[in-house]
Order: C-alpha cells, then structure tokens, then sequence
C-alpha cells in the first residue's frame, strides 16, 4: 500500500473522507448533534493526567500503527511544539474510553514556531496568508490529529481484520457506529471552539487535499494556500479563520458545533 493510501485509510483521515463525501448532508441533519452528543464527549485537556491520554493516544497512532515516530519506552508521544500548545479530547461516555485527540499549536514570539512554519514554510505559496503577517498571539495550528483505531469503521476491516481500523462491530451499537465517522469533524469542531476562545484570529493546518474537499460538505472550508507536498503523505496548507469557519457550516453540523461549543467552555 502507498503511503498516501496509508494517509487516506489512517486516523488522520479516518472514514472522514470517504463518508462524508457521500454524505447528503441536510439528510437527518436534525439528528446528528443527537447522535454525537448521546454517546460522545468533548473535553479539555486542562490537567496533566488528561494531557498524558493525549500523549497515549498520540504514541498509539502515530508511533505504534503509522510508525511516523519512533516508538517510546513511557508509550507517549510528545515533542517540542506540546510546550506551547493546549489540548483536547473526545470520549466515549458508556466506557469512558477516549476516542481522539487533537492539539492547538500557539505562538507568542518568534521563537515558539508553528509546525508549519519550521517544516513546511515553502509550501506556503500565497503569502496573504503567511503566518509572518500577523500578531504572533493571533496565529495557531491545529495539529496532531488522530483517532484511536477502536473508533474506526471501514467495510475493508471487517473482511481484512486489519489493525488500522478494524473495530468489533457487536461491541458498540448501532447508533454509536454512525456517529463514530463524525469523531473527526467534532475535533475540528473543538480546535475550532478553543482556538476562537483562547484569541487565535487565523489558524492553520497540513490536511490531506481529498479530507479538505470532503469537509465543505458539512461547511467547513479551509482556504488552499499552496500545492500540496509529500509529508507524511501528500498534504497540503490550509487557513481558517473564524468568520470563514462560523458562516459556512451546515444546518445540522453547526446544531452540533455549538454542543460541543457549549460543552468545552463549561470546562474553562
């Protein structure tokens, strides 16, 4: 398998791209704030413990399945950017389990760099948008995505019994399988949440291209500024903002935002 098939078939992604490319998505809009919030949590990592899940889930992803990083005798991933960052989760409420994780990298100097800015800056190809042109406290990039593969359903799994995805079906039910493909917009969802609350005016990411298309249909539309390159698989750089991200969501998925909206800022 190709890495970009890797890319495309790993937690980053998850069923994101797949599904929710087919996804009608004013079909049952009214229930998918419903479904997610009945089984689903969002949560602020304000505390050591809950930062080192984040940590786990990181290593479990990105170093044990994926193997981008080097594998670590504590089972946690952790580099320099996590010193000026903050954190989120996402957890399963019947087992209290955590799903997911993403973190917000910030910046208050122009020594604390974006992970963009430090290994990918020349992808940046329209400057509009560089990071340089903004307050360093404004900037920030939504980072470290990933989704424990428990939460992962994909048809291949189940016949494959692949370790990237496979989960057992007769472990969770049926309303939690359609909800668990939307773990990774209600991430984005919270980034967007703590980014808009913690003061970061223009956020960035490395996404891959197919997983940006896949989420204007739900109204999240990050704005393409330069072509994609290969890191760890094809990704390409993206901005966000909070004026984009407010007015184009969809009926039913900003119902959900502002749960999740709602539930993370009654944990500031």
């Amino acid at each position: 398998m190709s890495l970009s098939k890797l890319i495309l078939n790993s937690p980053i992604i998850g069923d994101v791209a797949k599904k929710v490319a087919s996804f009608k998505v004013n079909h049952d809009a009214g229930n998918i704030s419903e479904h997610f919030t009945k089984f689903l949590k969002p949560q602020y990592a304000s505390t050591d413990n809950l930062r080192n899940e984040v940590f786990k889930i990181r290593h479990n992803v990105y170093c044990e399945e994926l193997a981008f990083e080097n594998q670590k005798d504590d089972g946690m991933e952790m580099d320099d950017f996590d010193s000026h960052s903050i954190f989120a989760l996402i957890q399963h409420k019947p087992t209290n389990n955590y799903t997911s994780c993403v973190r917000i990298v910030r910046s208050s100097n122009e020594d604390e760099l974006l992970p963009i800015e430090k290994f990918c800056y020349d992808a940046i190809q329209n400057k509009d948008y560089d990071p340089k042109r903004f307050k360093r406290e404004e900037i920030g990039e939504i980072s470290r995505l990933a989704v424990k593969a428990d939460f992962r359903r994909r048809k291949s799994d189940r016949f494959k019994g692949s370790a990237i995805g496979a989960i057992s079906e007769s472990s969770y039910s049926e309303s939690e399988l359609r909800c668990f493909p939307f773990i990774a917009i209600g991430l984005y969802m919270v980034a967007g949440t703590l980014a808009i609350d913690t003061g970061i005016k223009h956020a960035y990411v490395m996404m891959e291209p197919r997983l940006a298309r896949s989420m204007k249909f739900v109204g999240i539309k990050f704005v393409q500024i330069g072509e994609p390159i290969e890191y760890h698989g094809l990704r390409a750089p993206y901005y966000i903002n909070a004026e984009i991200f407010l007015e184009n969501l969809t009926s039913g998925f900003k119902s959900l935002y502002k749960e999740i909206q709602k539930d993370i800022r009654s944990q500031f």
